[in-house]
């Protein structure tokens, strides 16, 4: 994290095992989630730089990770060909789906409950949070 005025390095997050392939930060621009090769996703408090929590649930390399804009769950692919959802405040994944091929990446809408994913196969999978408050 940079001080833009000064010019000075902050603080750098480091923790993972193997190399961060994707990053998102919270619409409240509180924390930032890391996707790495080596399977997790982490948490980050972008005031202390420390990791808050750790995610794993993945079999492989997390490829791409997604805030949904009110906040409250983070959407990640990855290289096992699955697409997680994550409920920030229990830690809990509470959904996952299984493509055809290596998710690449994913992004939310602003209703915060329709995903669109994208595969190494090159298909676009839209698909829909149920059972949440949009």
């Amino acid at each position: 994290v940079w001080d833009l005025h000064s010019g000075e390095v902050k603080f750098t997050l480091g923790g993972h095992g193997d190399s961060v392939n994707a990053v998102a930060v919270t619409p409240d621009s509180k924390y930032v989630i890391s996707g790495s090769r080596d399977s997790t996703l982490k948490v980050w408090d972008l005031h202390s730089g420390e990791v808050k929590f750790t995610l794993g649930g993945h079999g492989d390399s997390v490829n791409a990770v997604a805030v949904t804009p009110d906040g409250k769950y983070v959407i990640s692919g990855s290289r096992d060909s699955t697409l997680k959802a994550w409920d920030l405040h229990s830690r809990k994944e509470i959904a996952s789906f299984t493509g055809e091929s290596e998710i690449k990446c994913c992004a939310v809408a602003p209703d915060s409950v329709t995903i669109v994913a994208g595969q190494a196969s090159g298909r676009l999978h839209f698909l829909r949070l149920e059972g949440i408050e949009a």
